[in-house]
């Protein structure tokens, strides 16, 4: 047998032995040892002859057995062989082949598996002894920037190889001058490093921005804790002034000639506002929380001067740091919606007042977009005033994009390898139902510019993906269906301008709200075509409404002037809280913070104010669902203005 063996590693390659012993010639072998050690036993008996006589039975006779040479049939010794010898291939070809051959006779009749018995050799090793390795221990006290230093120093000093002078030996220096002229090549190197290369550092920073957010939470810690309902922590000279506060207050009763509103109910105390220099003169457009982390607000900003578009901004504000958002994606044109994904929660959808539809990563430090429709050829040709990711079917988390745009055009948004889309509805112009007085002539018909209406707002129903309303620069509201002949299933006709936005109730989906630029707030119920109720407070567009997150009968509206909260299980007259929110500006936008009892204020100056909601009373969600079940949502509603007139005239 050979042996190799290399760096302590061995592959056995070779043949087992067999050895085969017949039976037949062992038992042959052994009659014939029995004949020659038993001379005393006749090999014959002859005929005629007296038998054995008792004493030659009992005489004692020793057989001694001893083991006969082994017979070899086949002996195929084991081969060993290092895979790095020259012989390995040749061997594993061997190896290859008998394989193959041993497959092929499998199932043969000439052919048959038995077992056969196999001498097992003796396990090898081999010791392998190399040179002791040297091992030294040496420390210093080094710095980053030394660190740095000394990397540069032995990069330049591998580049160029200096030359030795004439006259002197070019034999290496020593450690000790090797050390001494470690220092001088340091401080020359700390002399090169620049300020800007050290304060555009990565690592400087990541550093400043994790002492920055240190800093915000020790200036806001107060306002954070009362935003997570968590105990404020407050030294003693604080707590000796809040008592002397409420000392105060105590002793101040409350005028009994205010309103509800400005009185001991519900009320807003401003926590903070999201605004910094690169937000400032730009508009709030539009405001979107994230779905997974709430605590992250998208802000869409636009600003109109002169009827001049200017660049937009579409910022991500977080509460590690009020004063200064976590990423900034800048447009070239004015940014009218946004919104975050569900299914993919990085991703936000930005619409922009050209009718170009982008989509961020917020995980991404880069500015540039990941998908633009700008080389789309069926982009809309005005502003997208609305967008949002649809569901395609509850417990899927497959979402669609849809927008819709001045144009007149409803789309859904295809995201591949680039942005496009097909239109789901086109809104057309519908005929005035403006009675005819009894002198007055028919009127030829004309022509309108455009066939299409402008489309303002969209909301889909909460329970149903296919149906959703649609509002127009008309002030029509359309209820359609993305599948279907009939797109319109119905249309809605009481304001007297375009409508800003429509929101389904959560709690009761039969019922909707509407605003417009008319000055109102109307309530509808799907199967009728007429306003249930009419809510107007103040002589001023409203630009947004929304409902809030727990509550079938409390919704917030923001007009130019104030923002309002209306609870309709209290009063339908007027709203039980109503507050100058933005002195500076005009409110544009809002939003219910979606893990703390807030509101979200949006201005013309850019800024987005915070908002804590005292004394409201918003029911629980099975309060809300025990309430109105049962019963029709308008059978609902009427039940509630019913009880709350009867409460108006018992008032002297």
């Amino acid at each position: 047998s050979q042996a190799g063996c290399s760096k302590g590693q061995s592959q056995g390659l070779g043949y087992q032995q067999g050895k085969i012993i017949t039976f037949f010639h062992f038992l042959r072998q052994f009659l014939g040892f029995l004949l020659l050690c038993c001379p005393g036993f006749p090999a014959e008996q002859e005929e005629g002859t007296a038998a054995l006589t008792e004493a030659e039975l009992e005489q004692r006779v020793d057989i001694l057995l001893s083991e006969t040479d082994t017979l070899w049939m086949l002996d195929l010794p084991t081969s060993l062989v290092s895979t790095e010898a020259e012989e390995a291939g040749r061997v594993l070809e061997r190896n290859k082949i008998y394989a193959e051959i041993c497959n092929a006779k499998i199932g043969s009749e000439y052919f048959e598996d038995k077992m056969v018995q196999t001498i097992s050799g003796a396990a090898k090793t081999k010791e392998v002894q190399c040179e002791a390795i040297t091992m030294a221990e040496k420390g210093m006290m080094v710095t980053p920037w030394d660190l740095d230093n000394s990397l540069n120093a032995s990069e330049a000093a591998q580049t160029e190889e200096p030359r030795a002078p004439a006259g002197k030996s070019s034999k290496p220096p020593s450690a000790e001058e090797h050390s001494q002229s470690a220092v001088p090549a340091r401080s020359h190197g700390e002399k090169e490093c620049s300020s800007e290369e050290i304060l555009t550092s990565a690592n400087l920073q990541q550093d400043l921005v994790v002492m920055e957010r240190i800093l915000m939470e020790n200036i806001f810690q107060p306002k954070l804790a009362l935003y997570r309902h968590i105990p404020v922590l407050i030294a003693e000279e604080d707590e000796d002034e809040e008592e002397k506060e409420e000392e105060k207050q105590e002793e101040t009763l409350p005028d009994p000639k205010q309103s509800p509103a400005e009185g001991a109910g519900p009320r807003l105390e401003q926590l903070w506002s999201y605004s910094c220099d690169l937000t400032s003169g730009h508009s709030v457009s539009s405001m979107a929380c994230n779905k997974v982390n709430p605590d992250l607000v998208a802000v869409g900003y636009r600003e109109f001067v002169s009827q001049d578009q200017k660049k937009g901004l579409a910022c991500c504000w977080s509460l590690k740091n009020p004063m200064w958002p976590e990423r900034i994606f800048r447009c070239d044109h004015g940014v009218t919606a946004v919104d975050f994904s569900l299914g993919s929660p990085n991703l936000l959808a930005v619409g922009m007042a050209n009718g170009c539809v982008a989509i961020y990563d917020v995980q991404s430090r880069a500015d540039a977009a990941l998908l633009d429709s700008s080389a789309s050829l069926n982009k809309h040709k005005g502003p997208v005033w609305q967008l949002r990711w649809v569901e395609q079917d509850r417990g899927d988390k497959k979402e669609t994009l849809m927008c819709i745009s001045g144009d007149g055009r409803m789309t859904q948004w295809l995201i591949q390898q680039r942005l496009d889309c097909f239109d789901v509805m086109k809104i057309k112009r519908t005929e005035s139902e403006r009675k005819k007085s009894p002198g007055e002539r028919e009127r030829k018909s004309e022509g309108p510019i455009s066939q299409q209406a402008a489309g303002m707002c969209f909301d889909f129903h909460p329970e149903d993906t296919d149906i959703f309303l649609a509002g127009t620069e008309e002030g029509h509201i359309h209820c359609c269906s993305c599948s279907g002949k009939e797109q319109i299933l119905g249309t809605y006709r009481g304001h007297k301008g375009p409508v800003y936005k429509v929101a389904w109730n959560p709690c009761s989906t039969d019922t909707f709200l509407s605003c417009s630029a008319d000055w109102s707030i109307l309530l509808w119920q799907r199967d009728s075509h007429t306003p249930l109720l009419t809510f107007t407070s103040v002589t001023a567009f409203v630009h947004d409404i929304k409902w809030a997150p727990h509550s079938a009968c409390i919704f917030a509206a923001v007009n130019e002037r104030r923002v309002e909260i209306w609870d309709l299980s209290v009063s339908i007259f007027q709203p039980v809280l109503s507050c100058a929110a933005s002195p500076e500006g005009n409110l544009s936008s809002l939003l219910f913070a979606r893990n703390a009892e807030c509101l979200l204020l949006g201005d013309s100056c850019g800024q987005v104010g915070v908002w804590q909601l005292h004394n409201l009373a918003v029911p629980s969600t099975p309060q809300v669902c025990a309430r109105g079940a049962g019963m029709p949502a308008r059978q609902f509603w009427e039940l509630s203005v019913d009880t709350i007139s009867t409460q108006y005239r018992k008032i002297p």
